[in-house]
């Protein structure tokens, strides 16, 4: 494993995973990243916010009616009684399971509606108990996707090596300029683009990289995540690919995404921490 470093020098990090198109490696991120940063001494808390709970059962944990962050979104319990932990070091997970769909509809009839996440994570960002927090979003710019814009500091967007990958990411910005410029989030920043799936044989996944290279420039990760059948086995056994092949080419890719993310987050980040009240 890469020798990376082990200690952020800035306060909790929040980073939301996001892409409205499925199919894009989105999940296999939240949940590769999340594992690596945690193998490398990061304190790691994985949020799954997506009903269909992929990212949970990525870490090996069951979906169990009540144990995601419904309830806490609606006022109805602390997020950190849902912390669970993994057979992993240093990796938690707020688990999800199908009742989160229902918070797309409730949540649009609360006071204060795209800031229950950030309100109900507050308490946890101020214990300082995890490093980062890794958000996996719905594969859509519903409620619980802006609620997860309006908690984050980061936002970091899989896109697939694909030519319909320019269409999504263009959606993506918009979103995030409008949360931004509403005040809904104003230090909501994108800390980069990371293009999965490729397959380096192909003319076209060359040519979609280049692209998105050309029109995105230093916020494209250097890291590109192979599309490799060693990662896509590694869900249906409840392990990371770190964890499930240490030695094959996805746990080198997300081992080196992890050491790009560090880095940004040391040399974005501000001195001092940034407040998550209003």
């Amino acid at each position: 494993m890469a020798e990376l470093p082990v200690n952020l020098t800035v306060a909790t990090a929040v980073i939301a995973v996001a892409n409205q198109k499925g199919g894009v490696g989105k999940t296999t991120t939240s949940v590769n990243l999340a594992a690596c940063l945690a193998a490398i001494g990061q304190s790691v808390l994985l949020v799954d916010m997506d009903s269909q709970a992929n990212a949970t059962s990525g870490v090996g944990l069951e979906k169990i009616e009540g144990a995601s962050a419904y309830r806490p979104l609606l006022g109805e319990g602390p997020l950190a009684d849902k912390i669970k932990p993994t057979a992993f070091e240093n990796l938690h997970v707020i688990p999800s399971e199908v009742d989160l769909c229902g918070a797309e509809i409730e949540l649009a009839q609360m006071d204060s509606h795209l800031y229950r996440l950030r309100m109900a994570l507050e308490p946890i960002r101020n214990s300082q108990k995890f490093q980062i927090i890794i958000i996996d979003c719905p594969p859509s710019l519903g409620i619980v996707t802006l609620n997860t814009f309006a908690a984050a500091d980061w936002l970091l967007v899989p896109l697939q090596c694909e030519y319909y990958a320019l269409e999504g990411i263009a959606m993506i910005q918009r979103v995030l300029n409008q949360v931004r410029e509403s005040s809904t989030n104003a230090r909501l920043e994108l800390l980069g683009v990371v293009m999965t799936m490729f397959d380096g044989r192909t003319r076209l996944g060359q040519q979609v990289l280049g692209e998105v290279r050309q029109h995105f420039g230093a916020k494209v990760f250097d890291t590109v995540i192979p599309r490799a059948t060693r990662l896509a086995e590694a869900p249906s056994f409840g392990k990371p690919i770190i964890h499930y092949d240490q030695y094959s080419a996805g746990a080198a890719a997300y081992e080196v995404l992890a050491k790009e993310v560090l880095d940004r987050l040391t040399l974005l980040a501000p001195a001092t921490p940034k407040t998550v009240s209003g």
